[in-house]
Parts: structure tokens; C-alpha cells; sequence
């Protein structure tokens, strides 16, 4: 017996979802806990010279218009044209003049100062001064410099909120930019810049605490234990067992700095015991 049967076939509406993107930088700004004050331009300054001081702290020179030559005890000066930002450790003098022929335009700086526990490691970065040319850059980055260097120049109301949020703005544009567009060949940059070890830096970042080990953060870059390997340290200049101890370091550092006892610090840092951060933290010593 043959059945006639009637099939309704009823058309659904699918919404594409797109892909979720990783955040690269969220878990390692909580790290970092950036404060960004910026620094009002001195009218008629000839140039702009800033001795070395201890601290964790970035200036960012913002070179909107005309160009500066950058200074540094022991290095050949470079040609700054704009839009550039110049980026300079606090540690490390330098000086920004004219360039030969321009008038020395009032120059917008800021300073970024990291109070996290994994500064050191975002500061290790700018071991050298960076320049970094603007061309190309995301306008919403280069929207900001406007903003911030028009506030400036002609004061409104509501000003020192407006910079407070306008210099968190630059300092996360930046990073992204550095992201997009990494200006060395090895280091956290090159690392967050490929999207599979990204995703491994990420998990450390978010969670150092966690029982990480070259198989699982392996698993989280979607790799093979060799290929992961071998990529990471391409692009990041060592292996990631070293990354990995060096943020465990940083943070067990802090917390002991902060009156915290060694057990709650080797806990929140991932140790998995006292004595062996005790042992971390002597060779730490001995290094420097």
C-alpha cells in the first residue's frame, strides 16, 4: 500500500550572526590599570625636554602638525614628520625640537602612568623610544589627537572630564593601532597581532591563576603542541613557558609589594606553592 502523504515545508528566517572577535586587550588593561592625564602645551617653548625619572609611566607626544626631531643621550636623532606619535619611557631623557625651517607648534603630550601588575611587561615594549607614524591610522585614533590637542589649545567647559576620557580613549587607540601595526619583529604586539597566539596570551592574561601548560594553552590557540611552540616563540622572542612565569612573577611581585602574604600572593599568581614562589622571587633577586 502506497500512502500519499503531504509534506509542508516551512521556510525559517536565519539571522547571520557574525563570528565573536577576540578581545586581545581587555584582560591585559585590567592588568596594566592605565591612568592617562595629559599635559598642557607650554606657549612659545622653543622645545620640549624631559629628563629621566624612575616611575611606570609612558609619555605620549602627539605630533599633530609641522614635525619634531627626537633626542636621545647616545643616539643619532630621527625626523619626526606628522602625524606621528613619539612614545618614551619615563626613564629614558629626550628632547623634541623643530625640525630645521618650522616653527616649534605647541606640542600635545600625556602621560600614561600603569599602576597593574603586569606593567613592567607592557613597559619592557619601549625599551627604545617608538615612533609611530600616523599615515593609515584609524581615524577614530587620529579623531581623538584632534580633539584632544583642539581642547587644549582652546579651553571649554566641562574640559578636565572631557580629557580624562579623551586620553583613555588615545592610550586604547594606540595600543590597537600597535596591534594592527606592529612596529618590531618580535614582542607582545607581534603576539597579539596573530590571531591563534593572541588567543593563548589571552587566556594568561585573563587568568594566570589557571593551571596552564603547554597543552592547554596549545588548546587554546587551536595548535599543535609543536607548532605552538615554535610560532610562539617567533613572534613573541621566547618560549611561552617564559611568558607565562613572567606574568605569574609580576603579579606575586605586586601582591607581596601590597602587604599581601606570600601564600595569599603564590594562590592569586598561579604558584603552586610558597616555597616555590619563594624560590621565583630569589632568582628574580639574583637577576637584577
Amino acid at each position: 500500500m502506497i500512502c500519499n502523504q503531504k509534506f509542508t515545508y516551512v521556510s525559517h528566517s536565519f539571522k547571520m550572526i557574525p563570528p565573536v572577535r577576540l578581545d586581545r586587550l581587555s584582560a591585559l588593561l585590567e592588568g596594566l590599570a592605565p591612568r592617562v592625564e595629559m599635559m598642557r602645551p607650554v606657549p612659545g617653548a622653543a622645545a620640549l625636554s624631559l629628563a629621566a625619572t624612575p616611575g611606570q609611566l609612558l609619555y605620549l607626544h602627539l605630533v599633530a602638525q609641522g614635525g619634531v626631531r627626537l633626542s636621545v643621550p647616545g643616539q643619532d636623532p630621527v625626523a619626526v614628520p606628522a602625524p606621528a606619535i613619539v612614545i618614551c619611557r619615563a626613564d629614558t631623557a629626550h628632547a623634541l625640537q623643530p625640525l630645521s625651517g618650522n616653527a616649534f607648534e605647541p606640542l600635545t603630550s600625556a602621560q600614561a602612568f600603569f599602576d597593574g601588575p603586569v606593567a613592567s611587561l607592557l613597559l619592557g615594549e619601549f625599551a627604545r623610544p617608538l615612533v609611530v607614524p600616523l599615515d593609515g591610522a584609524d581615524a577614530s585614533l587620529r579623531h581623538v589627537i584632534e580633539l584632544i590637542s583642539s581642547e587644549l589649545l582652546e579651553p571649554r567647559c566641562g574640559q578636565p572630564a572631557l580629557l580624562d576620557r579623551a586620553g583613555d580613549i588615545l592610550l586604547i587607540g594606540l595600543l590597537r593601532h600597535l596591534i594592527a601595526h606592529p612596529r618590531s619583529t618580535r614582542g607582545l604586539f607581534n603576539g597579539l597581532s596573530d590571531p591563534r597566539i593572541a588567543a593563548a596570551l589571552v587566556a594568561i592574561h585573563a587568568a594566570p591563576q589557571n593551571d596552564w601548560n603547554l597543552d592547554t594553552l596549545a588548546k587554546q590557540a587551536g595548535m599543535s603542541r609543536t607548532s605552538f611552540a615554535t610560532r610562539f616563540r617567533e613572534v613573541m622572542g621566547h618560549p611561552p613557558g617564559k611568558y607565562l612565569g613572567q606574568v605569574r612573577l609580576s603579579i606575586a611581585h605586586r601582591a607581596v609589594q601590597s602587604g599581601l602574604g606570600l601564600k595569599r600572593a603564590a594562590k592569586d599568581s598561579g604558584y603552586t606553592s610558597v616555597s616555590a614562589l619563594s624560590r621565583a622571587l630569589s632568582r628574580a633577586r639574583v637577576v637584577d
